[in-house]
C-alpha cells in the first residue's frame, strides 16, 4: 500500500473514531447519563478498556443502556483493529532510503485532522457541531414522538436536564410560566430557554413556551420527564 494512502486511512480512522465517541456520548446522555460519566464510559468501551468503576452499574440498569453498551463494545473492537492494521500498513509502506519524504507524507494527513480537531474547539463551531450531532443521535433514539430529555448533571437530589419541545405538554400550551405551576406544584425550575432561532434568554413570568423550545430545568429527573412527557429510549 502507498504510504500516502497508508497515512490518509489511518488518520481518517482517527476522525471516525472521534465522531463516534461523541455521538455515543450525546446517545448514552438522551438515556439518563451525565455528560462527564457518558464519555468516561463511552471512551471505555471504545478502547475495550472495561468500565470498572461504580458507575457501570448505571450502564447495566436499563435496556436501551445495555444495547448502546454492546453496540458500542462491538463498534470498538471493528475500529480497534482497524486503527492496529492501518498502523501497520504506514510502517510495512515505509522504504529506509525515502524515510524523509515519507515522514512528510505521514504528516500531512495527521496534520489534517489536527486541524480539524483545532477548528472544533472554536465555540461556535463547537455549538454547531454539538447541535448536528445531538439531531442525529435525536433521530436515531427516534425522539420526534415525543419530547426529548437529555441529563445534563446531578446536584445534591435535584438534576439539571434539557427538554426539547417536540410537543408543548397541555398545561403549558399558550400559559404564562407564572400560572403554569412548574415552581408552585412540580417544583421544578425554568433556567434557560433557547428557541429555535438560536437565542437564549432567561425565562420571565409572561415567557410562554412553544414548539420547538429548548429548556434547561432543575428539579427532580423523574418529575421533569413525566411532566414534559419527556422519555428515554433507544428503538
Amino acid at each position: 500500500m502507498n504510504i500516502y494512502i497508508a497515512a490518509t486511512l489511518f488518520a481518517l480512522l482517527i476522525l471516525i473514531y472521534w465522531v463516534i465517541s461523541e455521538l455515543f456520548t450525546v446517545l448514552f446522555r438522551f438515556v439518563g447519563l451525565p455528560e462527564e460519566k457518558a464519555r468516561f464510559q463511552v471512551t471505555s468501551l471504545l478502547t475495550g478498556a472495561g468500565f470498572t468503576t461504580r458507575e457501570s452499574e448505571m450502564i447495566l440498569s436499563t435496556k436501551p443502556r445495555r444495547r448502546l453498551a454492546r453496540i458500542l463494545m462491538l463498534f470498538g473492537y471493528v475500529f480497534n483493529i482497524s486503527v492496529v492494521t492501518a498502523f501497520i500498513n504506514v510502517f510495512l509502506s515505509l522504504k529506509t532510503n525515502q524515510v524523509g519524504s515519507y515522514i512528510i507524507s505521514f504528516l500531512i494527513p495527521l496534520g489534517a485532522v489536527a486541524l480539524v480537531f483545532g477548528v472544533s474547539r472554536i465555540k461556535p463551531v463547537r455549538g454547531f457541531l454539538n447541535s448536528t450531532i445531538e439531531k442525529v443521535a435525536g433521530n436515531i433514539v427516534k425522539a420526534k414522538t415525543v419530547n426529548s430529555v437529555m441529563l445534563i448533571d446531578h446536584i445534591g437530589k435535584g438534576s439539571i436536564a434539557q427538554v426539547t419541545l417536540n410537543e408543548v405538554p397541555d398545561f403549558l400550551v399558550d400559559t404564562p410560566l407564572s400560572k403554569s405551576g412548574m415552581k408552585d406544584e412540580l417544583n421544578v425550575l425554568v433556567m434557560l430557554v433557547e428557541h429555535m432561532d438560536m437565542t437564549i434568554e432567561a425565562p420571565g413570568a409572561k415567557t410562554v413556551f412553544v414548539k420547538g423550545d429548548r429548556l434547561t430545568l432543575f428539579g427532580d429527573y423523574k418529575v421533569i420527564c413525566k411532566a414534559f412527557n419527556a422519555k428515554e429510549r433507544f428503538a
